[in-house]
């Protein structure tokens, strides 16, 4: 470390982050590839509470209500606010590795259905927000939802944005024909409805510290986890190109194009791409068939991407192997398989389907 320099170090991993002089720990933090959870970035959430181990920090205007008085005396500072005062601030932060801890699932978080959207002949748009405290989890994880009452058992659905001030969840539900759960969401859960989630659960998540271009490919509703991995990562000023290539079978399958639009005028290095499976593709289709056999054609070399892949275990199986045979490593796929439930498999939410 040269002299006059600032450094935040993560513990328990040891890994230092430069910190340009005036910048606040959490600017640090993403401008080095870090993702840390945050909301108002004006010391108003708390959605950044961090335990500072080591070192002082100047911890600005924040509220009450935000970081309570025994918060501050065991340490905790939001990072959105604190500066660094001296010439090392050690923070708790992740794993051995860097990687983030993940947060503690909750039972029965009772929420309200704020909307209800048909985005396909199959998927429905499904808003919720917890009428008490916000879901903390990070893009990539999944909520339990269902009503034994209704006949519906507690199915795994991804969440498809990033945290949201307001602690609004977007979840995607495809319809699955024998599925219990997708047609009572589908058919009879309404707007207004009060229901009661569980998560955050699973760990595609990915690294934070990812420092290359990044490629995503999803089919069906498996574009809910990609949709939030890429909101955070635009969020916080990912500085890689990221590609998103969703395989749909018709036009009437392709949804979200507004958003795409605004995210591709927004961040440059953002693009959209679909590939269409069905017989009769649009005029001016650049890309046709299923992703593991046309990626060749949108790619001709992966060896320096990360790849995040979701959607049936067919479909991410044999992604992930047309991408290794474009020189990405399998320490650079990260993946979400969409198992279809066995009537033998226990209610385990690491386990279940999302149908």
């Amino acid at each position: 470390m040269s002299a006059g320099e600032q450094v935040i170090r993560l513990a328990p991993s040891g890994k230092d982050v430069r910190c340009e002089p005036g910048d606040t720990v959490l600017g640090a933090l993403e401008r080095g590839g870090y993702a840390l959870p945050n909301n108002c970035r004006a010391g108003a959430c708390g959605e950044c509470k961090t335990k500072v181990v080591g070192g002082d920090v100047d911890q600005g205007m924040v509220l009450d209500m935000a970081l309570s008085a025994d918060e501050r005396a065991d340490g905790y500072r939001l990072m959105c606010m604190a500066k660094p005062t001296t010439d090392v601030v050690e923070i708790e932060f992740g794993t051995d590795d860097a990687m983030p801890k993940l947060f503690p699932p909750r039972d029965r978080v009772l929420s309200v259905v704020t909307e209800k959207i048909v985005r396909t002949p199959k998927i429905v748009e499904l808003r919720i927000r917890p009428i008490g405290d916000p879901i903390r989890y990070w893009p990539g994880q999944y909520l339990m939802v269902g009503d034994d009452n209704a006949g519906a058992p507690p199915r795994p659905y991804s969440i498809a944005n990033a945290a949201r001030p307001d602690g609004e969840v977007v979840l995607l539900v495809a319809r699955v024909p024998d599925g219990a759960t997708s047609n009572w969401i589908h058919d009879q859960l309404a707007v207004g409805d009060r229901i009661a989630v569980a998560g955050p659960y699973g760990t595609f998540i990915g690294d934070p510290g990812t420092d290359t271009p990044v490629l995503c490919l999803a089919a069906g509703s498996g574009l809910a986890p990609i949709l939030a991995l890429a909101d955070g990562a635009l969020r916080r000023g990912f500085k890689h190109p990221v590609t998103l290539l969703y395989s749909a079978r018709t036009h009437d399958d392709v949804f979200d194009e507004g958003l795409m639009a605004w995210w591709r005028a927004k961040h440059r290095r953002f693009e959209f791409r679909v590939t269409y499976t069905g017989e009769d593709p649009p005029d001016g289709a650049k890309f046709t068939g299923r992703i593991p056999y046309m990626l060749s054609d949108a790619f001709a070399d992966l060896s320096g991407h990360s790849i995040f892949i979701a959607g049936s275990p067919d479909f991410v199986d044999a992604s992930a192997e047309a991408a290794r045979l474009l020189g990405a490593t399998s320490e650079q796929i990260f993946v979400e398989r969409y198992h279809p439930q066995s009537p033998a498999v226990t209610a385990s939410p690491e386990r279940l389907a999302r149908s």
